[in-house]
Formats: structure tokens, sequence, C-alpha cells
């Protein structure tokens, strides 16, 4: 009897009643073996996507570039969906959610787990990020901003951050001083704002073969608490 092939691609799912039951997406590369260990992103959308249909994280920003370039990916992504009219620092339970399920039913590499996020979710990747330093092999922010407080924690933390040069939406300042402040701290963070560019840093971002190829090659080390 032939093996069945594993489904691949934006595959729905939703968390258990005691995960709060809320919808999410998860991306499986075309290569997918579930008998191999497979790096994972987290991906935060934007305000624009927040809801309760789980697909609409799947569109904009990273989701686009899987379907551009799926050969680029070679991932496993998690998108959790932040609910409406609030923002990332109030889905906290929902993204540990997401990310112990997408552990608990694929194979992960647990060494090369990512965090990045768009607009809101860039601010998402900057907070997250720094609350779970130890667990995060890179950050990679895109047009978001966070606290300057936590540049000690963030420098532990390989971090590429992309602004568009003339966001209105959300000002390049905000990148721009989280940098500062993690280079400060001796952080290993690298920067790109793109001339003229407007709100939309992520179409850039995504469709750039080096950076994503960087993110990919990032390992966790141990570090201290």
């Amino acid at each position: 009897m032939t093996q069945q092939q594993p489904e691949t691609g934006f595959l729905n799912r939703r968390l258990t009643a005691d995960a709060g039951g809320r919808r999410y997406a998860v991306y499986l590369p075309r290569e997918y073996n579930p008998g191999e260990k497979w790096p994972l992103i987290l991906f935060l959308h934007g305000s624009g996507e927040r809801g309760d249909d789980g697909l609409q994280p799947t569109d904009p920003g990273l989701g686009r570039a899987l379907r551009r370039w799926p050969d680029r990916f070679p991932v496993i992504v998690a998108m959790p969906q932040c609910p409406a009219k609030v923002f990332w620092d109030a889905a906290i339970d929902h993204v540990e959610a997401v990310f112990q399920a997408t552990l608990n039913e694929f194979p992960i590499e647990e060494d090369r787990v990512y965090l990045t996020g768009i607009s809101i979710g860039g601010y998402g990747a900057w907070i997250l990020g720094a609350m779970n330093v130890e667990r995060y092999a890179a950050l990679m922010p895109v047009c978001g901003g966070g606290f300057e407080s936590d540049a000690e924690r963030l420098a532990r933390v390989p971090i590429w951050a992309f602004h568009g040069e003339d966001d209105a939406t959300v000002l390049p300042s905000e990148s721009r001083r989280m940098v500062d402040a993690v280079k400060a701290a001796g952080g290993a963070v690298k920067y790109t704002e793109f001339k003229d560019t407007a709100h939309n840093a992520w179409d850039p971002a995504y469709s750039d073969p080096k950076a994503i190829a960087w993110l990919l090659k990032q390992r966790r080390t141990a570090r201290a608490h």
C-alpha cells in the first residue's frame, strides 16, 4: 500500500476548549516529512487581521511570501490570531497555547524557533520576544516598537528589524530607538530601513532571500537568565 503523503500548505486548526478554543493556522512546507524535525516561525499579524476566523493572518505579510516563494521557507509557521480591539500583549495566553499545540502536533527543532511580526505584530515581536528570550533563536520585528527597558534581555538574542522610511502609521523612530537601545546593551542587532516605503515594510522584508536565510540559520544557544 502506498503511504499517504501528509497534507501541506496552510492548515486550519482550533485550540481545545481548555486552551480557549480559538482558531489559528499552521503552514507546512510542501517537502514536509513528519519523520524529520523542522524549524518553527511564530508569526504575529497586524491590526487589520484581528478577529476569530483563524484565516486572515495567512494573507498579508509572511503568508504572502510563503505563497510566492515556498522554496525559501523550509519551515513550519504557526499563525495565532489576536482578538479584535486588543493588542498582542493582551493575547499572550493565546500565543502560548498555539505554540504548545504546534509543539505537540508537529516535530519541531526547538533550538530553531523564531518570532516575527508586522505592525502591532512588530510590537509583539519586540515585547513577547523579550518575555521569552530563552525560547527564540532570533527575532524579526517589522515596523514595530517595544520597551527600551527590555534592551538587556533582547541583547541576548539575534535581531534583524525592518521599517519603512516614510511610515506615518508607525514612525520609524519606534524601530530606531529599540535598535539603539539593544546595541547600547551589547546586542547583535541588524536594522534595515527601506527608502520610499510607507507602512508596508513587510513585503520587502519577507521577500529578501538574504533576510530569510539569515533567520533560518540562527540557532538558540544557552543564555543566562
